[in-house]
């Protein structure tokens, strides 16, 4: 496996830990735990997995732009 993709899915494991410690865990600090997971979720493993993803692809390919909107068109008019 890729590097980045071995890192994604250790801070995803870790980041459901953290949220499923600070659920089951009656510790004073357990709200922390719930938004460390929470934030690692949004900041850390979002993040690396769109550039994962995305890696190598035309953002172009995805827009609604005026070519791909009239190929969308010819596409329905063939069907």
């Amino acid at each position: 496996m890729k590097p980045i993709k071995i890192i994604t899915c250790i801070a995803l494991i870790a980041s459901f830990i953290s949220i499923i410690c600070g659920l089951i865990l009656d510790v004073n600090y357990a709200q922390k735990l719930i938004g460390f997971g929470v934030v690692g979720l949004f900041f850390i493993v979002f993040p690396l997995f769109s550039y994962y993803r995305w890696k190598g692809k035309d953002v172009k390919d995805y827009m609604l732009t005026k070519e791909n909107l009239d190929k969308m068109r010819d596409n329905q008019h063939r069907s």
